[in-house]
């Protein structure tokens, strides 16, 4: 008799959840449909106001050529310094134990939240030809950073590191450390462990940080202003670009516009799965 009740009552449960999943709540449909609308309508703003049937001949001239190329240089060269710097970074924040690590952790997202002025403001107090180190650099090696396209390199790594910082942190505390274990058991030393072991194990996140940071860096623009300057063929990238060509010919910034755009999407459509499949 009770095993008839508990199964009559469970089907009654069942059916009421079904009855209530199948309602729309349209008190957060409503400002979800006009939260997305407010992220879409100025995207497809975008694409309704390019200039189509001129597109691929304002892509050809040389200023945009020079711009996009500048762009995909210093981006792919900040890319290749994060990663340089950011996984060993990273690994640290995940696997050693020291003082100070939540500080370091701290301190490593502030780019994220910074103005990107201020960081370039930043980037000049301590690596301009006055910085805390600028004039050690200049006085000793004879390297200016400021206004030349290294200094576009750098602003663009100090605002990108973040992503794969963070990125990689996360796929090593999620990777399983019996195989390191295994590997250090069987006598191989630190360094073989993380080059043979940790680093195949954490790749998808490496990889996953490193489009991240290199799409961050491509569209960098207050950083790369303030620290590097604007100079056609020398710091002038395409976030750059399209900031001038808006006050003088407005359809080449929308041009520039939708390449960014471009990017943007095939990037994130890229990683969709990375995101979606995370636990």
């Amino acid at each position: 008799m009770s095993s008839s009740y508990d199964s009559d009552t469970s089907g009654a449960g069942a059916a009421a959840g079904r009855e209530v999943s199948g309602r729309l709540p349209w008190m957060l449909v409503l400002p979800a449909v006009a939260g997305l609308a407010f992220l879409v309508l100025p995207l497809a703003g975008l694409l309704v106001r390019a200039p189509w049937s001129t597109l691929l001949q304002r892509l050809a001239e040389p200023q945009m050529l020079e711009a996009l190329r500048l762009s995909l240089l210093c981006a792919t060269a900040a890319t290749v310094v994060c990663v340089l710097l950011g996984v060993p970074l990273a690994w640290l924040l995940a696997r050693v134990e020291f003082p100070g690590r939540r500080l370091a952790r701290a301190l490593v997202t502030v780019p994220l939240v910074l103005p990107p002025v201020v960081g370039g403001v930043a980037l000049l107090l301590v690596l301009g030809r006055r910085g805390l180190a600028g004039q050690w650099l200049e006085s000793a090696f004879g390297i200016t950073l400021p206004f030349t396209t290294v200094g576009v390199v750098v602003a663009e790594a100090f605002v990108a590191m973040p992503f794969l910082v963070i990125s990689v942190e996360g796929a090593l505390r999620a990777a399983d450390r019996r195989f390191e274990e295994a590997a250090a058991t069987l006598g191989a030393s630190r360094w073989t462990v993380f080059r043979r072991v940790t680093l195949p194990l954490v790749m998808p996140g490496v990889v996953a940080g490193a489009v991240l940071c290199w799409a961050r860096a491509l569209g960098e623009f207050g950083a790369t202003i303030t620290f590097a300057g604007n100079f056609p063929g020398t710091t002038r990238t395409m976030p750059l670009a399209v900031y001038l060509a808006l006050e003088t010919e407005p359809e080449a910034a929308v041009v520039l516009s939708l390449v960014l755009l471009t990017v943007s999407v095939v990037i994130l459509a890229g990683l969709r799965d990375r995101w979606v499949n995370s636990p």
